[in-house]
């Protein structure tokens, strides 16, 4: 054995070498270009110069140069003090050093949210609400200020470049997760890592993912504030070390998790990923939930080949650092439980009433009261009860969920069907007649179905007999 005279040096010495091996990953020095830009921007944008200042980027010789440096050729590209440079920093770009990172994200669906620019969503800001008030030099002929305000700044926008190279006011300034950016890269990193700090405290926040994932149709964020991980969290941020370079739950931090902790930061046994999707077992986006590798299968991702089983267990691993093995495997039993419950009493049956119904429509998109009812019941209160029971929510899964679904299918969705079916039976057009026809079966099986029985007063004998003995011993026990 050495004396510790000649050895106790050998591990500070150690950290010493791998620090002095990380500070050099970056140029060596900063480039002529860059500061040749910092000698303006110091004084044209102080704040975008000190979140630089204090950011990776400045201490690893990153300036600005070597981020917006274009060649002559990119649509984007204009001449800009001796420098060819571009203004939007797409993946692509950002490729050049995170090459693993933008190739996960690449991969996922946060990249494609810009797709919703063909979608029913879309239809609705750019049509139903909006109008064609916002001209620009790229829509002559006006577009809807509601997307370009609303959908296209979180899902993004498809960047329009002028023959000048400038950009066109309708589509930019953008930082929608989805951009679909002039070299034909689609997302954006500045979406979560927001310029010019590019701060992985902020993204590890979860106010950061909250710019998106909130409100009536997706409320997360405030289903992850009213959850017990939300709370937590409120109550010990200062405890979570979340500017620590290694954030590995059990290790760096063990007072809460935020979306970042579930959804992409590294475990003992997982690294951090940029796909969102690998730790997911549910996409609870769609009419009804799906696997999420059908859905990537859809969009043509790689993900199509990572069945739902290895990302549960990707989850239950972020899980047991807090949690037993037996507490999550029981979570997840009464979570898959939510999902069975929404898909089948709600989202088929209303599915297919919606799809014979639609003889007796208006052809227009959103142009009938049913077709607001039926959205609604699926984009806004479904998705809120299957988010809910997702993240630990109690009242979003029931009072702003399930039970606005239910008040809404039984008050709403029914009669307004049973008055297309009155409407139709009247009408002079065989047609309409047999749709009608079609459409009363259908319902009437729907209705005769266990789940919706006691709407037509016809629930089953014994549940009855039950559940009058439940209410009985229950005005017992707290009568006294």
């Amino acid at each position: 054995m050495k004396p510790l005279h000649q050895s106790w040096y050998i591990i500070p010495l150690l950290f010493l070498c791998a620090y002095a091996h990380a500070a050099i990953i970056g140029p060596s020095e900063l480039s002529s270009q860059s500061k040749n830009c910092i000698e303006c921007h110091k004084k044209e944008n102080p704040s975008l110069y000190q979140q630089w200042g204090n950011s990776k980027h400045f201490r690893g010789n990153v300036g600005c140069y070597e981020c917006h440096k274009a060649d002559k050729s990119d649509k984007d590209a204009f001449e800009h003090y001796q420098s060819t440079i571009s203004i939007i920093v797409s993946p692509k770009d950002c490729a050049r050093c995170h090459e693993k990172e933008v190739k996960e994200f690449t991969e996922s669906h946060h990249s494609k949210a810009g797709r919703i620019l063909g979608s029913l969503d879309n239809v609705l800001a750019e049509v139903v609400e909006g109008s064609d008030y916002l001209k620009t030099p790229a829509f002559p002929n006006g577009v809807s200020s509601a997307a370009a305000n609303g959908c296209w700044q979180c899902h993004g926008s498809q960047v329009k470049v002028l023959p000048d190279g400038k950009l066109d006011p309708a589509t930019w300034p953008n930082t929608g997760i989805g951009r679909i950016n002039p070299d034909g890269s689609e997302g954006s990193c500045v979406a979560c890592h927001s310029r010019h700090s590019f701060s992985v405290e902020q993204a590890r926040n979860p106010d950061n993912c909250g710019k998106c994932h909130m409100g009536p149709d997706h409320p997360q964020k405030e289903v992850y504030e009213e959850s017990k991980h939300g709370i937590a969290f409120k109550a010990n941020k200062h405890k979570m070390n979340m500017d620590s370079p290694k954030w590995i739950p059990g290790e760096d931090y063990s007072a809460a998790p935020t979306c970042a902790t579930c959804h992409m930061s590294a475990t003992k046994k997982q690294g951090v990923t940029h796909d969102v999707g690998m730790r997911i077992s549910w996409n609870n986006r769609p009419v009804m939930s799906i696997r999420p590798e059908v859905s990537d299968a859809k969009m043509g991702l790689a993900g199509a080949n990572v069945p739902w089983q290895v990302r549960r267990e990707n989850m239950k691993d972020v899980c047991t650092s807090c949690h037993s093995k037996p507490w999550v495997n029981n979570w997840y039993v009464q979570y898959d439980s939510l999902i069975e419950l929404y898909n089948k009493k709600y989202a088929e049956p209303g599915k297919k009433l919606y799809a014979a119904a639609k003889p007796l429509l208006k052809p227009v998109k959103f142009g009938n009261k049913l077709d607001f009812i039926w959205f609604e019941l699926w984009h806004h209160e479904g998705r809120r009860a299957r988010h809910g029971a997702a993240m630990m929510g109690p009242d979003y899964t029931h009072w702003h969920g399930t039970y606005e679904i239910a008040k809404h299918f039984y008050v709403k969705y029914i009669p307004e069907l049973e008055k297309l079916i009155e409407k139709g039976k009247k009408s002079e057009d065989p047609k309409k007649q047999a749709a009608a026809d079609k459409l009363q079966k259908l319902l009437n099986e729907t209705l005769e179905h266990k789940d919706h029985k006691w709407f037509i007063n016809k629930m089953d004998p014994g549940e009855k007999a039950a559940r009058e003995k439940a209410a009985k011993e229950f005005k017992a026990r707290y009568s006294k």
